[in-house]
């Protein structure tokens, strides 16, 4: 592995008296910015090279750490379209819901691209839609890969944006590790995001801002707007560690081979296996839950199980033994239904809002998509769907928000 700068510069270090922040003053990894720590809102030193060696292996020329997650990257894309004069932006109607956060948080108009639903599941947007959404727009905001796997057309996409002088950003938050294959972001964006925790071993909200070098100014902005003035150093590491870690070409292969096995969604990332149980879906998950093995979501009718190169051989043969088991239902598939938007909204018991249109998005966490998109009749499926989630965004209470009668 290449060297580990950070991880490195934190062994070197003698424990001593801490007064400074932490408040737990224990000193060791968890530090703040010291003498010989270097400070990563005006790097100099190790967090400058270790970046300086991300970009170099992620193909971009900045990449800039974070310690907030890929959200903070959402943010700082936006924040920098914002900077350079952007004011509407075509985005996936399913993209994350940071996205729509941050344009309503930086007054940005979201451009939305229809997404066809296939088997219950939003699917990448078509070359043609995306055309006629940039047309409208400043920038095109792609997710690839999305959380069931499956990538956006990004070579069509940035041709489109090349042709008609605009950026190209990326949210890649489950594509960290994808990076010198040809499905990676960095290939084809002006700006990207990689959410190194989630598909690479690092700690719980590592991430990467990147940009080419026309937007690395914008980016550096943008990430010192957002970005925490406290970083931990212990995910600085990670964040290092993870983009170094090679990969795992035998559990790349064996997860193709579970998919088959298993008759698994056919989507394109090795990372992702998606099992449809249908209304049988939450006894899979207690099932699997009960014998140890716990998926990443169930959004209701699918069960997705998140690999990465650091999951084990054996722990993967358990998964396909256990899934064996358990019978699979139908997976529901509903059209989107779109309805008279604007006026005044109202809270509502969620069931008692079917037939009536969402005014505000909200849906299962995670994959942290819209169930219901602002504009969308609510319907009993979908409604249902909700109820049962353990968790979910846009709700309070047990209420959703719809247009007023």
């Amino acid at each position: 592995m290449t060297q580990l700068r950070i991880a490195q510069m934190l062994r070197a270090q003698k424990r001593h008296i801490s007064f400074h922040t932490p408040g737990h003053k224990r000193a060791g990894w968890d530090i703040t910015e010291l003498s010989y720590s270097d400070d990563l809102s005006d790097p100099t030193g190790v967090l400058l090279a270790a970046q300086q060696d991300a970009a170099a292996i992620l193909g971009a020329d900045v990449s800039l750490f974070l310690t907030d997650g890929s959200t903070c990257g959402v943010y700082a894309m936006l924040f920098a379209l914002k900077k350079r004069g952007c004011g509407r932006v075509c985005v996936p109607t399913y993209a994350h819901k940071s996205v729509f956060h941050a344009c309503e948080a930086l007054g940005l108009v979201p451009v939305l691209l229809a997404q066809e639903t296939v088997c219950g599941i939003p699917r990448q947007p078509r070359a043609e839609e995306m055309e006629k959404g940039l047309a409208a727009a400043d920038a095109l905001l792609l997710t690839s890969p999305d959380y069931y796997g499956f990538f956006a057309p990004l070579p069509e996409a940035k041709a489109l944006c090349a042709a008609a002088g605009k950026p190209l950003l990326v949210d890649g938050a489950h594509g960290a590790h994808l990076h010198g294959t040809p499905f990676y972001a960095g290939a084809f964006a002006d700006l990207w995001v990689d959410g190194v925790h989630k598909s690479l071993p690092a700690l719980t909200q590592g991430a990467v801002l990147s940009a080419n070098a026309a937007w690395a100014q914008a980016a550096r902005e943008g990430a010192d707007f957002f970005r925490t003035s406290s970083p931990s150093y212990p995910i600085l590491a990670s964040v290092e560690y993870a983009v170094k870690y090679p990969e795992n070409a035998r559990i790349e292969r064996l997860s193709v081979a579970a998919k088959r096995a298993l008759g698994a969604l056919a989507n394109d990332d090795w990372t992702k296996i998606v099992l449809p149980f249908g209304e049988y879906a939450s006894a899979a998950q207690a099932y699997f839950e009960a014998h140890g093995v716990y998926p990443e979501f169930n959004d209701g009718q699918y069960l997705m199980f998140y690999l990465s190169p650091a999951t084990r051989a054996r722990e993967l043969k358990k998964l396909v033994r256990l899934a064996r088991r358990l019978p699979h239902g139908e997976v529901l598939t509903q059209g989107v239904t779109s309805g008279m938007v604007g006026g005044n909204t109202v809270e509502v018991p969620l069931m008692q809002a079917v037939g009536r249109v969402c005014a505000r998005a909200c849906g299962i966490v995670p994959p942290c998509i819209p169930l219901i998109a602002a504009g969308e009749v609510v319907t009993r499926q979908k409604a249902e769907r909700l109820a049962r989630a353990r968790h979910t965004f846009g709700l309070h209470g047990g209420n959703i928000t719809v247009y007023g009668e």
